[in-house]
């Protein structure tokens, strides 16, 4: 599901543009030993989780409709969230292509029971392809950048997807040439 897909909307109607704002959310949740791994700290997997359903729910929000996980990108672990941390995931669209959206992803945790300023303890960028009922690409509206932050996340936001098209483009062609050379079963 990328800006690529064939089976589109037609262009004939302009969809009109989104503020940054409108579909910005934060997810919160207290972090229980349920969440835990073998070390006593909170799960990777339970943060990416989280990284994911906020993130779904901007690009659902801003495209108006479901949208799927097409990529996670650059995922990192900053700091380690312990049980009683009480973690806050930011979510906001960052760009917008055809049917595809970039959504930045940071992660905070501070103590339940202290007063003391949130620590940034992860961050991710994932890219979500809006589908209609039949799970076909649908256009999505622009985004539109409100802020200086805003304006640097988008250009940002350009770079990775020019990175991510070369090197998708870039492992195809290896692939074809062995493929070619018989080198790959």
């Amino acid at each position: 599901m990328t800006d690529q897909a064939t089976a589109v909307e037609p262009d004939s109607a302009e969809i009109p543009g989104k503020p940054t704002s409108a579909s910005r959310t934060t997810l919160s949740h207290i972090m229980t030993h349920n969440d835990t791994n073998l070390l006593g700290t909170v799960h990777g997997g339970v943060i990416m989780k989280l990284v994911d359903d906020a993130a779904g729910a901007v690009a659902g929000r801003h495209s108006g409709g479901p949208a799927v996980t097409a990529s996670m990108d650059e995922m990192a672990f900053l700091e380690p969230v312990r049980v009683g941390d009480l973690v806050h995931v930011k979510a906001q669209v960052n760009w917008t292509g055809r049917t595809s959206m970039e959504v930045g992803v940071r992660v905070l945790a501070e103590r339940w029971n202290e007063s003391a300023p949130a620590t940034q303890v992860g961050s991710a960028y994932l890219v979500f392809a809006a589908v209609d009922a039949d799970g076909r690409p649908r256009r999505v509206p622009p985004v539109l950048p409100e802020t200086e932050k805003d304006r640097r996340r988008y250009q940002e936001a350009q770079i990775r997807r020019t990175h991510r098209l070369a090197r998708r483009r870039e492992i195809r062609e290896l692939r074809e040439k062995r493929s070619a050379e018989g080198l790959d079963d």
